[in-house]
């Protein structure tokens, strides 16, 4: 069967999905409908938000489905009369059985990482600050459980030291989309095996749930790999963080972009400032000192820590807890 005559139906919501979606339409394959989140107030002025991946339909000039529920009977009816061949899925929500099963071929998905490792909503993020080395992209087919389908392909990609998330993120999103054209052919060809997740020990397995506020916060009492790794893992968004105080009363909190991290096998006080006031800002940890790079005080911009300390008298004085 020839790849590019199959039906499409794509689903997803961020730029993470958008870019396999318009690669899919600009290599010449068929896609034949968008299905994506609602539009939403958002911002200040609560202007309807769209999602990137409507967006990139529109510019495309696919039609988009944007269903408030997925079991709406109106809604199935319009996926039923569209005759998918196929269904790709990327960074969306659960799907029902009555959607990832009505495509003929199955219903595929390109999650962030080398399942089975890293199941979850944030795979990108915990697997540098779990201090991996190497992560990936894989697809599966869909099935009743979250992202434990049958394996179809992967591709790994190297973790370099100087990763954060965004940069990772960015690299993972282009080897998706070209994993996605992949999986696409190899499912027309149907002469591809897959690899199933079901039968292992879950005990083996790292998992990757969604990063809430006090995920990102700082301990000072870690090792300095571990917190430069949390740093890295959540810049530049959400970002790690840390309260700050003096003379044991809270006076706010810092967002931390970039920080280095110099073993000097333990000492002081853990969470003691170490600076001269002008260049440089360095926090005691489990066995060194972590330098804070760029970092957001509550309420201001992000900034070097030079241009911080030209208006921070009394940081000498703080503690980071």
């Amino acid at each position: 069967m020839d790849a590019k005559s199959l039906r499409i139906l794509f689903m997803g919501t961020p730029e993470f999905a958008s870019t396999s979606l318009k690669l899919l339409v600009d290599a010449g394959y068929n896609v034949v409908a968008v299905v994506t989140t609602p539009d939403k107030p958002a911002g200040r002025g609560q202007k309807m938000h769209m999602s990137d991946v409507k967006l990139t339909a529109e510019a495309l000039n696919l039609p988009v489905l944007q269903p408030e529920k997925l079991r709406d009977e109106a809604f199935l009816e319009a996926l039923r009369e569209l005759k998918p061949d196929l269904g790709i899925v990327i960074a969306f929500r659960m799907l029902p059985e009555v959607v990832w099963a009505m495509p003929r071929l199955g219903t595929f998905n390109l999650h962030a990482s080398l399942l089975p490792q890293y199941r979850g909503a944030a795979p990108i993020n915990w697997a540098i600050i779990n201090g991996e080395t190497q992560t990936g992209v894989t697809t599966f087919l869909l099935n009743h459980e979250i992202d434990k389908g049958a394996i179809i392909e992967q591709e790994r990609v190297d973790i370099l030291a100087e990763d954060n998330i965004g940069t990772l993120y960015d690299r993972l999103m282009h080897v998706g989309s070209e994993l996605v054209l992949k999986t696409v052919d190899k499912i027309a060809e149907g002469n591809y095996q897959t690899i199933e997740q079901m039968h292992i020990d879950e005990r083996t397995l790292k998992p990757a749930p969604k990063i809430f506020k006090e995920d990102g916060r700082i301990d000072w009492s870690k090792r300095g790999e571990d917190i430069i790794n949390l740093v890295r893992g959540l810049s530049p968004y959400p970002a790690a963080w840390t309260p700050i105080f003096k003379d044991g009363v809270e006076q706010g909190s810092a967002k931390i972009f970039t920080a280095r991290f110099e073993a000097d096998g333990g000492g002081g006080v853990v969470g003691s400032p170490v600076t001269d006031g002008r260049s440089h800002l360095g926090v005691r940890c489990a066995d060194g000192v972590v330098y804070i790079e760029e970092l957001q005080m509550a309420g201001k911009r992000r900034m070097t820590t030079k241009d911080l300390l030209l208006g921070w008298r009394d940081v000498a004085e703080v503690r980071f807890q």
